[in-house]
């Protein structure tokens, strides 16, 4: 099923951009010094976000799509997993975010520290999310 294999490369796409920052960006941002800290975030998280969003509700269609053609109730996790980072942000990290956008980089401290490796914290939840949808969506393929 073409529509089902497309669902699980957008998710393993979306997965593995999270899985990349929560192992190997964050840990590498926080051994900066605050200001350049902040400056590497504010640079990268638009750009992730965007890409990254694509993905969620490319997968999420896909998904809902293999669902309407097979009735397999595992598709519809799927799509469920992979698009659930959306509210997740928007309700959870969106207020981490918002301090984190309004601060100057000459202007971060420890506790801009703190507020990034906290956001790292929230990220894994969308990370464990995504590698969740690709899981559906290779139960739902064997059948």
């Amino acid at each position: 099923m073409l529509t089902g294999l497309l669902a699980l490369t957008t998710a393993a796409l979306f997965a593995g951009a999270a899985i990349y920052v929560s192992v190997v960006e964050q840990p590498a941002r926080l051994d900066l010094q605050p200001p350049a800290m902040l400056a590497q975030w504010q640079e990268s998280y638009p750009r992730a976000s965007i890409m990254q969003a694509g993905l969620a509700i490319i997968s999420c269609a896909l998904g809902l799509l293999a669902f309407l053609f097979s009735y397999d109730w595992r598709w519809l996790l799927g799509a469920a997993l992979i698009i659930l980072p959306w509210p997740y942000t928007m309700f959870l990290i969106m207020p981490t975010n918002k301090i984190l956008k309004s601060k100057l980089p000459a202007d971060a401290n420890e506790d801009t520290h703190s507020l990034v490796r906290q956001w790292g914290l929230l990220h894994a939840v969308r990370t464990i999310l995504g590698v969740g949808a690709v899981a559906a969506y290779l139960w739902a393929l064997r059948g």
